[in-house]
C-alpha cells in the first residue's frame, strides 16, 4: 500500500489552501469482501486527480464514500473540510457527480433535466436561468434543449450529465469513468471542458481506464485489488526507481515483424519485460545487454533492419511494473520516493465574450454556504415538477395507477398460479432390473413427476399419453443395465405431452436437470483426458452415463396458442350459449311474453325445445366458425377425427343450453341472470384446466372441478385436436360430460314449470 505524504506546513504567509479531498486509511467491507483496503491520499484544490484501476478494484466505492452515500468501514475521509460520514449533507451541496452510467431522466428534455437539478439544489428562478445559460454555453448543448435526453448520442449525454453536475457551481466534481462508451472526438471535447473547469478552480476527481487520459491528469493514483499502489504526478511516477530498476533500461525496438520477435525477446534472460506498442516493441532490459546480443538472440538475417532507441517509461509501464511487483510482494515502500502533491494549476482565462456572471461563484459568503442548514423539504418543488412532467409525457400512467390495481386484485385473487408438480407419468421399463428401478425412483424423487402407472406393452404406453391420462412417458431400454456396466452411454427416452405448454416446459426442464447437472459436466470435462471415465459416447469422448432424450409430442415448439386456443373454443361456446339462453328466457319473463306463452296450449317439452333448438343451431355454427379460426388463423391443426369432435361438441352444446336454462329458472331479471352467468363462468375459466393445471390444485378444489362440464370438454378438445385421440382414449371424459349433461338437464327441466311463481 502506498500512502502519499503531506509536506510540513509552510509559514502562514505562504500557506497553501487546505486540500479539497483527504483520505486517511479509508476502508470499506461488504461482508467478507474487502472493496477498499487502507487507502490514503490527498487532492489539492483545482487539481485534476485521476484514479485508475481495473474493474472491481474499488474506484466507484471510493467515490461513493467521498460523496457521502456510502459509509466507510475503516478510516475516514473529508471533502472540502467536511467529514464524509458526519457531514454528508454539507458535502452534497458543494459537489457535482457524474455516474458511470447515464442516470438522468431519459423521458425529460435537456431543458427539464437542467431545471430539475437546479431546483434540487435550491437555486432561485433567476439564479437557475443564469446558471442554465452558463452551463449551456460551457457544454454547448443550447441547440438541443428541447430534445429528450434518452434520444441523445453518448457524447451529448455526457455533456448533459456534466451540465447538470455543474448547474449549482460545485467546488468539486466527481466523474466516474465519464468517457466510457463514447467516441474519440467526444472524449477529446469532454476533456477540453474538464481542463477549462480546472482552470476556473474546480477540483476534478476522475476515474478512467484510459492511459492517455491519465497522462492529462495533474495527479494520478493507481488502485489494484482494493489497495492503492502508487499516487503522485505522472512525471514523478515515471521516475520511480521501482519502475526502471537500477541496472535496467528501456528501449524501443523497431523490427519488420514485431509480433514474431516478441516471444523471442521474452525468453531472453536479460529482458525483464517486453510489450507491443503498435509496430514497435518496448522492452525493459539489462543495461549490459547490447544491440548485438539482441540481434543474435532474435536470429535475424544480417540484412534485416533493426532500430533501437532509449525511451522513458509511460504511465502504463508504471502501473504494470508496480502491479506485478506488488503481486510478488517486492515493492520497497521505504525506498520509493514519495512524490510531492500537485499544486493547483494556474486558472485559464475565461472564454472571450463570456459574461462574467456565468462563471462567478455563488454570491453568498463561503461561511454562510457551509453553515446553511439542510431543510427537510429541500428539493420538494423540483421533485413535484419533475413527476408531473413524467405523467404528462406518459398518460398511460394514470390508467395503470387507477385501473390496473383493480384488475390485478380481481385476477390474482381468484386465479393464483401454483408451482407445477406431480405431473402424471407412466413408465415403460424394458429392463426391469435394479438400475432401472433406481432411475424410476430418481424421477419420482424430483417431485415434478408422479408415477401413476407402469405399462408392459407399446400400445398401453402410447394410449396412456394420447388419452391425456399421463403427460409424460418414460421408456427405459432393455440394455439399460448392460450399457451402464460396460461404461457406455445409455439413452432414456422421455415423451412429453406438449399440448399443455406450462406442464411441458416444467417436465422438460426437470428432465434435463435430472440427466445433466453442472457438477457432472465439470467432472466430465476434467475426466476427458483420463484413461478411465464413467462412460464414453459413440465417438469415444467422455460422456454422461445416462443421457435423457426428451421428446415433445403434439406441440414440439411449445406454442401457447396450441394450448390455449382449443380450450378457448370450449370456453367461448359455453359463454355464448349460456348467456344467450338464460338472457333470452329471462328477458321474456321481464317483458311478460313468457307469461303469455304459459297461458297457451303449448306443451312444456314443445316450449323448451322451441326455445333451445335455435340457440343450439346458432351455437353449432359458432363452433364451426371458431374451429375455422383456430385452424387457419392460429395454425392449430385438428389431428384427430373431425366427426368425433363435432359429435362430442354437440353433446357439450346440449349441456351448455341446459345450464342456461337452469340459470333462467333461478334468475328473475337480466341483471340477476348476468350475475349468475358470471358466477358460473369464473370457475369454468379458472378451474377447468383451461388456464391452470388441475392436478396442482388443492384436493377439495380438484374434486369440485369435476362438477364443471367444460372441464371434460377442454380435455376432449385438446385430445382430439392436439393428440389425435380416438373414442377409446376419451371414454373417461365423455362419461363425465354425459353425466353432467344429464344432471343439469334434469335439474333445469325439473325447475322449469309452465307457471308463474
Amino acid at each position: 500500500m502506498y500512502e502519499s505524504s503531506i509536506s510540513p506546513s509552510p509559514p502562514a504567509a505562504n500557506r497553501e489552501p487546505s486540500p479539497a479531498i483527504v483520505l486517511d486509511h479509508l476502508g470499506r467491507r461488504f461482508g467478507q469482501l474487502v472493496a477498499v483496503d487502507d487507502v490514503s491520499f490527498t487532492v489539492r484544490r483545482g487539481a485534476i486527480f485521476g484514479l485508475l484501476g481495473p474493474n472491481g478494484s474499488g474506484k466507484s466505492t471510493i467515490i461513493r464514500m467521498l460523496c457521502g452515500v456510502l459509509a466507510p468501514s475503516a478510516g475516514h475521509a473529508s471533502v472540502l473540510g467536511h467529514d464524509t460520514a458526519r457531514e454528508a449533507e454539507q458535502i452534497k451541496r458543494r459537489i457535482g457527480y457524474m455516474s458511470q452510467k447515464f442516470s438522468l431522466y431519459a423521458d425529460l428534455s435537456v431543458r427539464e433535466n437542467l431545471e430539475f437539478y437546479g431546483r434540487i439544489y435550491g437555486l432561485t428562478p433567476a439564479r437557475l436561468a443564469e446558471r442554465s445559460l452558463a452551463v449551456q454555453e460551457l457544454t454547448g448543448i443550447s441547440s438541443r434543449l428541447d430534445q429528450l435526453a434518452g434520444t441523445l448520442s453518448g457524447g451529448w449525454k455526457q455533456r448533459l450529465a456534466l451540465a447538470c453536475a455543474l448547474i449549482h457551481e460545485p467546488d468539486v466534481v466527481f466523474l466516474d469513468e465519464p468517457t466510457a462508451g463514447i467516441d474519440p472526438v467526444a472524449r477529446r471535447d469532454l476533456w477540453d471542458l474538464l481542463f477549462e473547469l480546472s482552470g476556473r478552480g474546480v477540483t476534478l476527481f476522475v476515474t478512467t481506464h484510459y492511459m492517455d487520459e491519465a497522462e492529462r491528469c495533474t495527479e494520478v493514483g493507481y488502485i489494484h485489488m482494493s489497495k492503492l499502489i502508487v499516487c503522485g504526478r505522472p512525471e514523478d511516477l515515471k521516475q520511480l526507481p521501482a519502475v526502471t530498476p537500477a541496472g535496467m533500461r528501456r528501449w524501443e525496438l523497431e523490427v519488420p515483424d514485431p509480433t514474431a520477435c516478441l516471444s523471442r525477446l521474452r525468453s531472453l534472460a536479460s529482458v525483464a519485460d517486453a510489450t507491443l506498442f503498435g509496430q514497435t516493441v518496448h522492452v525493459l532490459i539489462s543495461a549490459d545487454c547490447t544491440e548485438t546480443d539482441i540481434v543474435k538472440h532474435l536470429a535475424l538475417p544480417p540484412e534485416t533492419p533493426l532500430s533501437m532507441r532509449p525511451i522513458a517509461p509511460s504511465l502504463e509501464d508504471v502501473f504494470v511494473t508496480l502491479t506485478r511487483a506488488q503481486e510478488r510482494g517486492s515493492i520497497d515502500q521505504a525506498a520509493t520516493p514519495k512524490p510531492a502533491h500537485v499544486a493547483a494549476p494556474e486558472p485559464l482565462p475565461a472564454p472571450t465574450g463570456a459574461p462574467k456572471s456565468t462563471i462567478s461563484a455563488d454570491s453568498r459568503p463561503k461561511a454562510e454556504r457551509d453553515s446553511a442548514p439542510s431543510r427537510p423539504t429541500a428539493g420538494l418543488l423540483a421533485m413535484l415538477l419533475k413527476e408531473f412532467s413524467h405523467i404528462r409525457r406518459e398518460p398511460s400512467t394514470i390508467f395503470f395507477m387507477l385501473v390496473v390495481p383493480v384488475l390485478q386484485t380481481i385476477i390474482f385473487g381468484y386465479a393464483i398460479e401454483t408451482e407445477i408438480e406431480n405431473i402424471p407419468t407412466v413408465v415403460y421399463d424394458l429392463d426391469g432390473r435394479k438400475s432401472s428401478h433406481e432411475l424410476i425412483e430418481s424421477f419420482r424423487n424430483t417431485r415434478t413427476f408422479e408415477i401413476i402407472d407402469s405399462v408392459y406393452d407399446e400400445d398401453s404406453f402410447r394410449r396412456s399419453i394420447t388419452s391425456g391420462r399421463a403427460k409424460v412417458g418414460i421408456r427405459i431400454p432393455p440394455d439399460y443395465t448392460e450399457k451402464l456396466l460396460r461404461q457406455q452411454q445409455v439413452e432414456v427416452q422421455v415423451l412429453i405431452d406438449g399440448s399443455d405448454s406450462q406442464v411441458a416446459t416444467t417436465a422438460l426442464n426437470a428432465t434435463n436437470l435430472l440427466g445433466v447437472s453442472k457438477s457432472k459436466q465439470l467432472a466430465f470435462q476434467m475426466a476427458d483426458s483420463l484413461e478411465r471415465v464413467p462412460a464414453r459416447d459413440s465417438t469415444g469422448r467422455a460422456a454422461m452415463s445416462v443421457e435423457m432424450r426428451p421428446r415433445l409430442l403434439y406441440n414440439p415448439d411449445l406454442e401457447s396458442s396450441h394450448f390455449f386456443v382449443p380450450g378457448l373454443v370450449g370456453i367461448i361456446m359455453q359463454l355464448v350459449t349460456l348467456f344467450l339462453t338464460s338472457f333470452a328466457i329471462v328477458r321474456e319473463r321481464e317483458l311478460g311474453t313468457l307469461e303469455q306463452l304459459f297461458v297457451t296450449p303449448v306443451g312444456r317439452l314443445g316450449l323448451l325445445l322451441g326455445k333451445l333448438v335455435p340457440y343450439a343451431l346458432v351455437g353449432f355454427l359458432e363452433m364451426l366458425i371458431v374451429l375455422t379460426v383456430m385452424v387457419f388463423v392460429f395454425g392449430v391443426p385438428i389431428n384427430g377425427s373431425l366427426p368425433l369432435l363435432l359429435a362430442l361438441s354437440s353433446l357439450f352444446l346440449v349441456c351448455s343450453l341446459g345450464l342456461g336454462l337452469f340459470v333462467s329458472t333461478v334468475a328473475r331479471t337480466q341483471l340477476q341472470a348476468m350475475q349468475f352467468a358470471f358466477l358460473m363462468m369464473l370457475p369454468s375459466v379458472l378451474l377447468s384446466g383451461f388456464m391452470f393445471p388441475r392436478n396442482e390444485m388443492p384436493t377439495p378444489i380438484f374434486i369440485m372441478s369435476h362438477a364443471i362440464p367444460v372441464t371434460y370438454f377442454v380435455e376432449i378438445l385438446r385430445g382430439v385436436v392436439l393428440r389425435g385421440a380416438d373414442f377409446r382414449d376419451l371414454v373417461p371424459h365423455i362419461e363425465g360430460l354425459a353425466l353432467c349433461t344429464l344432471v343439469i338437464l334434469a335439474l333445469a327441466v325439473a325447475r322449469f314449470r309452465k307457471q308463474l311463481g
